[in-house]
């Protein structure tokens, strides 16, 4: 039965979906389409290269599983969806699994850590759709137990941190094994202009479909500031945590400092935990599913844990260092105020990273509001010449001196030296 205008508009019905998918939805209780759904899947149905902007947390990953499911069952050939981390790869996978059966189809994930036996009987299976970190598909390519001649889909989703310094030698490498008569998409919250053009290099005339501008934050969440001294971020994280009863995502820069904020919560009684490049692929697991399901209320983690991963009802993400890349902070507090709910995000800065505030905030296009606690004392920036931010000093606007932001020119006397 034909649908109405008005719900053709707001639901999944009129973006030429098969119904057997359509179903799924249904059962899934997706009915109305994010904007980057609605913009993107009609269009990467039709097998066009697309460059996909949206926020976190707005569905980005049904945006392009839903037409590649489609494609392959009308067509042969295989996807690639390439990805960062070993948890984004896990997660992408399960919505894969929710639609792949329905059409007889197999997906199979690479990602270091795991066996690699497992993966080569998995691969001997056929699977339809590949979803892998760039350096264990490398692996497999020099091994020589995978073949990427059959892909004509290829994904690089968070697409800004696959085509950096980092993995762009990687990804370069993968891309010789593949044919160049193929469906290219890029999705990401950020991707900066110089990643575009490495991106479009390698793409046939893409589509730019941007819901929101790179760099847009969640629409749903509060965001905060406290400048605080190194030697005093534990105490104002005990404070703060204790103003709070949900769940914490914390983000710690490096591997080492991560594991000892963990010690000091389990210290005060917290149940935390900890994911990061020096834990295993199966503590990973571990940590991630407690903190899915109640057992951790707070999980410590280094930007492994900034993209992608999809925890829901996470009340409160604590920026306890600001991340060494500015372009993560989207990607971190984009782990609270998800699929429409709201959330808090906290960071730390110490008086010396006025210049990496100034950083979020160009990329944000906002200014973050300053907070204190009353049980704190109160610090302020240092600008580079090493004075608090707003201290005018010698030769400045108000001539030759200045003393405790009072000015002194021909109205006023001269201060005693």
């Amino acid at each position: 039965m034909a649908q109405p205008a008005q719900q053709l508009n707001s639901s999944f019905y009129g973006l030429g979906i098969a119904p057997k998918i359509l179903e799924v939805l249904d059962r899934m209780k997706f009915t109305v389409p994010t904007p980057i759904q609605h913009k993107a899947i009609p269009i990467a149905a039709e097998g066009k290269d697309i460059i996909g902007i949206a926020q976190t947390g707005t569905g980005k990953t049904l945006a392009f599983a839903i037409p590649i499911i489609q494609r392959l069952s009308q067509k042969k050939g295989r996807c690639l969806v390439l990805v960062p981390t070993r948890e984004l790869a896990v997660q992408v996978d399960e919505t894969f699994q929710k639609l792949a059966p329905l059409f007889g189809m197999r997906s199979t994930v690479l990602i270091g850590g795991a066996s690699m036996h497992l993966q080569i009987q998995a691969l001997r299976k056929s699977p339809r759709i590949l979803i892998a970190t760039p350096g264990r598909l490398v692996d497999h390519i020099s091994q020589r137990t995978i073949l990427l001649a059959d892909v004509n889909i290829l994904v690089l989703d968070e697409a800004d941190r696959m085509l950096d310094m980092g993995f762009l030698p990687q990804i370069e490498q993968v891309l010789k094994y593949i044919p160049k008569d193929r469906q290219t998409m890029l999705f990401s919250a950020t991707i900066p202009a110089e990643i575009i053009k490495i991106g479009t290099a390698h793409m046939k005339l893409p589509i730019n479909i941007e819901v929101a501008p790179s760099g847009t934050t969640v629409e749903r969440v509060i965001q905060e500031l406290f400048i605080v001294k190194k030697d005093s971020k534990r105490q104002l994280l005990a404070k703060l945590l204790a103003q709070y009863h949900g769940s914490v995502l914390l983000f710690s820069r490096t591997k080492i400092g991560a594991a000892k904020i963990t010690r000091f919560l389990r210290g005060l009684g917290y149940k935390a935990a900890e994911i990061h490049s020096n834990r295993t692929l199966g503590q990973r697991r571990e940590a991630l599913e407690g903190f899915k399901i109640g057992r951790y209320r707070i999980l410590v983690a280094t930007d492994i844990a900034a993209r992608g991963i999809d925890v829901s009802g996470i009340e409160l993400v604590i920026n306890y260092d600001l991340p060494e890349d500015s372009e993560n902070y989207v990607h971190r507090i984009g782990r609270t105020a998800r699929a429409g709910c709201e959330g808090r995000a906290i960071s730390f800065a110490t008086p010396d990273q006025r210049d990496d505030i100034k950083n979020i905030e160009r990329i944000i296009r906002t200014a973050l509001p300053v907070s204190s606690h009353p049980e704190m004392p109160e610090e302020r920036f240092i600008t580079t010449q090493g004075m608090p931010e707003g201290y005018r000093g010698r030769n400045e606007r108000y001539g030759k001196y200045h003393h405790r932001n009072r000015p002194f020119g021909s109205r006023f006397q001269r201060p005693k030296r």
